[in-house]
């Protein structure tokens, strides 16, 4: 069963979106707000999220930023923000279709059907093994041995690029881009000194890494 999570802070909605979906086929859970929706899309690992902008926590970009730190699961968003600037950022933020309420549910669950089946069932899972250590990309956490471990945010940033690419070679190119910025095209040191530091935290063997591989002159990977 494709699961759907539904996050819009007015009860009416979520209840006819829940209804509606339930009906056609899909397992449904809602959230009110943006912490409970990340949290609920760690707990279920959803196959499409359906979201509103305006949260009471937080607003609905920033969910997206959130899931898209781990999940590919299409974002379809919901919103009365009708201004093209709005549906620039959220689609820039990575989500993948926008609808203006007040909204035709026929219209809103052929757009679900779209998505889903493009995407087809999702298998994203915010909890990658490094060795010994776990890394939840949702949490913002990393265990070894059952000890938290501590990034910095720069740390995070790369090694979340690294985890959501596994086996592929990223060149240090993009991944400076990534984390740095456009204008830090050549400070391969950065890449070598944070690589150093998240060795040193999460491999058994810094000096002989298996998990976080240089590829000398190109790039870095991530070997599960």
């Amino acid at each position: 069963m494709i699961k759907v999570l539904v996050v819009d802070d007015e009860p009416q909605i979520a209840r006819a979106l829940r209804i509606n979906l339930a009906a056609h086929g899909y397992e449904v859970t809602t959230a009110a707000d943006g912490a409970q929706a990340l949290r609920a899309a760690a707990a279920v690992v959803p196959d499409l999220v359906v979201l509103d902008l305006g949260l009471p926590d937080m607003d609905g970009s920033e969910v997206i930023e959130g899931l898209r730190g781990w999940s590919k699961a299409p974002i379809l968003v919901l919103s009365g923000r009708a201004a093209s600037a709005e549906k620039i950022a959220a689609l820039d933020a990575g989500a993948d279709d926008y609808v203006t309420k007040p909204f035709d549910i026929g219209e809103l669950l052929a757009r679900v059907r779209a998505a889903t089946r493009r995407s087809g069932p999702g298998s994203d899972s915010p909890v990658t093994a490094i060795g010994p250590v776990t890394v939840d990309l949702a949490a913002r956490e990393v265990r070894k041995d059952g000890d938290e471990v501590r990034l910095t945010p720069t740390e995070w940033q790369l090694l979340e690029v690294l985890l959501r690419n596994p086996g592929k070679l990223v060149s240090q190119r993009e991944l400076l881009h990534r984390v740095w910025g456009p204008n830090y095209d050549r400070e391969t040191n950065y890449l070598r000194q944070y690589m150093a530091q998240l060795r040193r935290k999460l491999e058994a063997d810094p000096a002989r890494p298996v998990h976080l591989l240089t590829e000398p002159g190109m790039g870095y990977r991530f070997r599960p």
